[in-house]
């Protein structure tokens, strides 16, 4: 009996083993489908509402379709209404001709009838006293008559008896180029174009300039033949036009540190301006990275280690400007004494642009500085010498020059203390870091410096 018992166990247990594969396989397969209707019902719910889209297309089509009907109902009766005032216009100048030949015409019957009908009275009188038998009378007025005749055969000038107008009139309307431009006359596909994407990515701002790009969204169709891009004042004012062209970036130099700018740009087409895009704010540096200029330096002035080292060939006073223009806020910088030979008079500071190169920075109007020798130093504007300061310079030594232009003073410094009082005030406009020097002398520029906010007292000015 246990013998026999052995294969019927094994018999259910392979039965359960099955049973349980099949529930198994069961569950996986209705998971599976519960999983496809699941992706099936989310088509048929995006379905439904493609369904709702494209009616909602239907209704548009049918809208503009009679709205675009409307316009080229109108469109097409303003030019018939534009046709029917120039037929007018030239109705008009053909009755203006009729009437001027018929006036020409009429006048030369009148004319010309005057004439024959005194022409034909002489004759008839001429021939009259001829008939005459009555000679010594003939002959008393034979010469009178013979002039009378003479006379009214010369009033029958050349041409006199040519009509002075032609029945033909002389207006021909080219209407071919109309019929053409009539015959060609079909729908376009000109749309204004779409807002332009700023590619805040790229972005960005260096010293005292931003740059900014941009580009068109994808899968636009509609022509662009150029941008414009717009910046404010860097203080809320209003808009102003700064670059219009093809290109999709664009660096605009020459604004105010610290300042916060706001951009925007549009694109155009030859159907007009399209829609401005999101603006974008950017904001300039709070201190200035900047070197001495070369292009705009005199020709004796010998600049090395990429521009932030100066000296000159020559033994006379020559000047370099920076490459940064300052027109508002504080900035501060710095000039290394490299080198110092036979007590030269070097002069620091600030000047406009057009400054005379080519003598000592301070003696035109057009600069503001501070000369100094190993002794002492003196201030000057428009070669006016003032507040002869003790204290001097020499190799190692460090010259600082602060521009205040929130409160309009110029100061310097040497080695970290106050030269005199604040040299200069009221200084206002654009202004560029300035210096004057010769080849006893050598310094470098340090830039991008924070403005001191501590100081040793100033030195005050000699007697």
């Amino acid at each position: 009996m246990v013998v026999g018992t052995v294969p019927s166990v094994v018999t259910g247990t392979m039965r359960e083993e099955s049973e349980r594969a099949k529930i198994g396989a069961i569950c996986s397969q209705q998971a599976q489908l519960s999983q496809a209707l699941n992706g099936i019902s989310d088509k048929a719910k995006e379905a439904k509402e493609f369904l709702v889209q494209l009616k909602n297309i239907l209704q548009q089509i049918q809208e503009n379709g009679l709205d675009y009907e409307a316009c080229l109902v109108a469109q097409c009766d303003a030019l018939v209404d534009a046709l029917t005032r120039q037929k007018a216009k030239l109705l008009t100048k053909v009755t203006k001709e009729r009437e001027h030949k018929l006036k020409v015409v009429w006048d030369q019957i009148n004319h010309c009838t005057l004439k024959l009908r005194q022409s034909t009275g002489l004759m008839e009188y001429c021939l009259e006293v001829i008939k005459e038998n009555d000679p010594s009378g003939f002959l008393q007025i034979s010469d009178a008559l013979i002039k009378r005749v003479q006379v009214s055969q010369e009033q029958w000038v050349k041409g006199a008896l040519e009509p002075k107008v032609s029945a033909e009139f002389d207006l021909t309307l080219d209407s071919e180029p109309l019929l053409q431009s009539i015959h060609q006359l079909d729908f376009i596909q000109m749309k204004f174009p779409p807002v332009p994407l700023l590619q805040l990515e790229k972005c960005c701002t260096r010293n005292n300039s931003v740059t900014l790009a941009w580009r068109m969204p994808p899968f636009s169709h509609n022509p662009v033949e150029g941008y414009i891009l717009e910046l404010d004042d860097g203080d809320g004012g209003q808009f102003r036009e700064v670059y219009v062209g093809k290109e999709t970036l664009c660096t605009i130099d020459g604004l105010h540190f610290n300042s916060t700018y706001n951009a925007r740009v549009k694109a155009f087409n030859s159907s007009g301006v399209g829609p401005y895009s999101k603006t974008v704010v950017l904001q300039t540096s709070d201190v200035a990275w900047f070197t001495f200029d070369p292009s705009s330096a005199h020709r004796d002035i010998v600049l090395s280690n990429d521009n932030q080292t100066a000296t000159c060939s020559s033994y006379d006073d020559r000047v370099v400007l920076g490459t940064a223009a300052f027109s508002k806020g504080v900035h501060y910088w710095e000039l290394h004494v490299d080198r110092y030979d036979n007590h030269p008079d070097p002069a620091f500071g600030i000047a406009r642009i057009n400054v005379v190169k080519d003598m000592m920075l301070g003696k035109d109007d057009k600069a503001w500085a501070m000369y100094v020798d190993n002794n002492r130093s003196w201030f000057m504007h428009c070669n006016s010498h003032t507040n002869r300061t003790e204290g001097g310079v020499s190799k190692g030594a460090t010259v600082g020059v602060l521009l205040d232009l929130n409160k309009h003073t110029l100061t310097f410094y040497i080695n970290g203390q106050q030269q005199g009082p604040p040299a200069f005030e009221n200084v206002e406009g654009v202004f560029m870091p300035a210096l004057s020097l010769n080849r006893n002398v050598q310094v470098t520029l340090h830039t991008g410096l924070d403005v001191p906010q501590t100081v040793r007292p100033p030195k005050l000015p000699s007697n």
